[in-house]
């Protein structure tokens, strides 16, 4: 299923006030415990996508919420060196951007509308930064599988650039999928872990989740 991107250009401002991660507090609570995984219809059709946005923790609570996500996991895409750490990609040094990769039934929802949720809960018109958070790993940027994603994308990213949606011209990178590392376990399903105990998920990630799940409440798991 398509959704026309012209179908949502209007709304794009709705999630403009969602700034981004700023600096880590450090992680809370290792667990290998993940609750990202939702039921699949037996009769799913399953499709995957990754993208950077920002810090992954942030992300990652957020698409967890989205209906027709079947899992999330945190990691790490378009770098050059195997299995990174997270203390190497933090380094800036390495290529990766801190990444989630999703895994949807695209029955049940489309490229375009993860997209859409995408472009409002991040900013992409900021180079290798969002808000606190600075360097190439914290880069706005979708790694697309085929051609048919990359048309999506493609798509959606001109539309809100001719729209107007946003002041500055969007600079997401749009570039083919190499290689995806999952993060370290203490990574993993990291705000519904440590949101009660967390400064961090008290200030960052807890407002753009309520906001999130305002303006998108039509599209939330049950």
């Amino acid at each position: 299923m398509r959704v026309p991107v012209s179908n949502f250009l209007v709304a794009i401002f709705i999630l403009a006030s969602l700034n981004s991660c700023g600096q880590k507090n450090g992680a809370v609570k290792t667990s290998t415990k993940d609750n990202s995984t939702t039921t699949m219809d037996a009769n799913a059709k399953l499709d995957t996508i990754t993208f950077g946005g920002g810090c992954f923790w942030c992300t990652e609570a957020i698409f967890q919420r989205l209906n027709g996500v079947v899992s999330v996991e945190s990691g790490y895409s378009g770098g050059k060196i195997k299995n990174p750490t997270y203390k190497e990609v933090c380094s800036g040094m390495t290529g990766h951007a801190e990444c989630t990769q999703i895994v949807y039934d695209a029955n049940k929802i489309s490229l375009a509308e993860i997209l859409q949720v995408f472009f409002k809960t991040h900013d992409p018109t900021t180079l290798n930064r969002q808000g606190g958070d600075e360097g190439t790993q914290y880069r706005s940027v979708v790694f697309y599988r085929n051609e048919e994603q990359k048309k999506v994308v493609d798509e959606i990213k001109t539309g809100l650039d001719k729209s107007g949606a946003f002041t500055d011209p969007i600079v997401t990178e749009i570039t083919a999928f190499d290689i995806f590392y999952k993060a370290e376990d203490y990574h993993q399903n990291y705000y519904n872990l440590n949101k009660a105990k967390n400064q961090y998920c008290e200030y960052v990630i807890v407002p753009k989740v309520e906001k999130f799940e305002k303006y998108f409440a039509d599209k939330l798991k049950k």
